[in-house]
Order: structure tokens, then C-alpha cells, then sequence
């Protein structure tokens, strides 16, 4: 089975269709309006409408309410809410309101009790998304480069579908999935040259290490 790969953080055509070209399964699309690489919801829906359909659209958001998520739900045609900072129970409130599209919840790892935090998503979201636990004092959950031991997810069963994210780029993405067992795999920071600008040369170089995996 092919590992699938996720582009997150696309803001402009060119690194869009990048991701598309170079056999991206998801792109992701930020509304924290805090991270680099949010974009509004008028950017989001010129952006969709270059997606074809057998790639799905994520949104990313951090403790968003109702209606933003309704708001970027219609406007981004999106096919996942992917949702950092929210409880069990929010998550899965958040499904049943946006119940058309698939709930992502994000787990921040840096031990294995993180891990284990993940069982409680069971019926309250579709997919886990493993990533590194940013230090406190951070504004951004995600996105920042940072990777966790993955020998924590070494033959662990999972509650849940789940994909790998934190630090991943092209030159380790394979230990990675080697070592993880990860079908999904994540990528922002990764495939830029400067924080929220990503690039066109590393997308395709990162989405081509995936497909040797």
C-alpha cells in the first residue's frame, strides 16, 4: 500500500499545484489567522477550485468556532476539518456540526502518555494526526519544524486511521514511515524556505522520497 502525502500550509497556485502535480493525496489550507501561512476564506476558494477531485482539501484550525468552520466548509469545499487544541468532547461536537466532511483531531507528542491521549478520540473524530508538542510558550501548535521521537508509535495499536506530522522534510520522511508504520504522512515547514513560503523544488522533492517509501 502506498504511503499517501499531505502538503499543509498552501497559499499560493504555484506551490498549490505543485503539490497536486507531484502526487499530493491532501492539501491543507490554515485559518489561524496568528500562523504564516493563514489565508482568508476568499483565498481558499480561488485555491479549491485548482484542486481536481481525487485530491481531498484540509482545512487546519486551532479552537475555531462554529462558524468558521461553516464558513470554510462552504467556501474551501473542504473534505476534512484537521483541529489542534480541542478536547474529546469539542471534537466531537465539531463532527456533528460538520458532519459532511471528515473530523481530524491533532495530538502533541513529546512522551508516550501523549500517545495514549489518543484513545479518547475514538468516536469523536475520523483520523488522529500525531505532532510535535511545541514548547508552552508557543502561538503556533504546529508548523514549526519540530519532530518526536517516533519510536513512541513503534507497534503501538491505534484507536483510529492516524497520520504522521512534525518535522518531516525529504530527507527523513522515509525513517520516518520505516520506523512509524505511517500510510499518511504530513508536511509543512518542511517545504519551505522561510516561514509560510513554501517551494516548489521541495515539495516535489519531498513528495518524490514519499513515493519510494
Amino acid at each position: 500500500m502506498p504511503v499517501a502525502a499531505k502538503i499543509c500550509g498552501l497559499s499560493t497556485p504555484e506551490t498549490l499545484d505543485a503539490a497536486i502535480a507531484g502526487g499530493a493525496t491532501h492539501v491543507g489550507f490554515v485559518f489561524f489567522p496568528p500562523s504564516p501561512r493563514n489565508i482568508t476564506l476568499d483565498q481558499a476558494m480561488a485555491l479549491s477550485k485548482r484542486v481536481p477531485s481525487h485530491v481531498k482539501i484540509v482545512g487546519v484550525f486551532v479552537d475555531p468556532d462554529n462558524a468558521l468552520i461553516d464558513n470554510a466548509v462552504t467556501s474551501a469545499e473542504l473534505d476534512a476539518i484537521q483541529l489542534h487544541k480541542v478536547t474529546p468532547e469539542r471534537a466531537a461536537s465539531l463532527k456533528r456540526f460538520a458532519s459532511t466532511v471528515e473530523t481530524w483531531a491533532a495530538v502533541a507528542v513529546k512522551t508516550s502518555t501523549d500517545i495514549g491521549q489518543a484513545a479518547a478520540y475514538r468516536g469523536a473524530a475520523d483520523r488522529i494526526l500525531y505532532d510535535a508538542k511545541t514548547p508552552d510558550t508557543a502561538t503556533l501548535p504546529g508548523g514549526m519544524g519540530l519532530r518526536f521521537d517516533w519510536k513512541l508509535l513503534e507497534n503501538i495499536p491505534q484507536p483510529l486511521p492516524w497520520a504522521l506530522s512534525g518535522g518531516l522534510d525529504a530527507g527523513n520522511v522515509r525513517e520516518a514511515v520505516n520506523v512509524t508504520g505511517a500510510r499518511l504522512v504530513d508536511v509543512s515547514s518542511g517545504v519551505e524556505r522561510a516561514p509560510g513560503v513554501k517551494d516548489v523544488a521541495k515539495i516535489a522533492a519531498f513528495l518524490q522520497a514519499v513515493a519510494q517509501c
